[in-house]
């Protein structure tokens, strides 16, 4: 095994690979939180959903809550009458849009998804929820 001094490091011009995997994430994360000169993390949106399928009885609720939290999202959720489970989200726009994608391919493991409806999409000036609760 070869061992090398700093300076022979140094002197090689060589670059740990690990290094350069990190400073490409570095700059793949930064350039998809920018956006027009604005930070697309710091606009803030609200929007609701329906989703349709088999997802009451099957913990999809207390799944979004906890994905929804794991996001920094705030918001709600509840079954409806007519076997669909319904909510609100709020925040971050890059975090309500990864949300979208978990509500409508993802769920919770036994829940089969058929579809998934997202209305009144709007921008927030500051949070109006707090937490993310389940509602009765």
């Amino acid at each position: 095994m070869l061992v090398q001094s700093g300076a022979e490091r140094e002197s090689s011009g060589s670059i740990h690979p690990f290094s350069n995997n990190l400073l490409l994430l570095f700059c793949f994360c930064f350039s998809l939180t920018m956006s027009e000169g604005e930070s697309a993390g710091t606009k803030l949106v609200s929007v609701d959903f329906e989703i349709s399928g088999h997802v009451q009885g099957v913990c999809f609720r207390m799944y979004s809550e906890e994905k929804g939290l794991q996001l920094g999202l705030v918001g709600w959720v509840r079954n409806t009458y007519h076997g669909t489970v319904e909510g609100q989200v709020q925040g971050p726009a890059n975090m309500v849009a990864e949300m979208k994608v978990w509500l409508s391919k993802e769920g919770s493991p036994s829940s089969r998804i058929t579809k998934a409806s997202f209305t009144n999409q709007r921008t927030i000036d500051k949070l109006e929820l707090s937490g993310f609760k389940t509602r009765f």
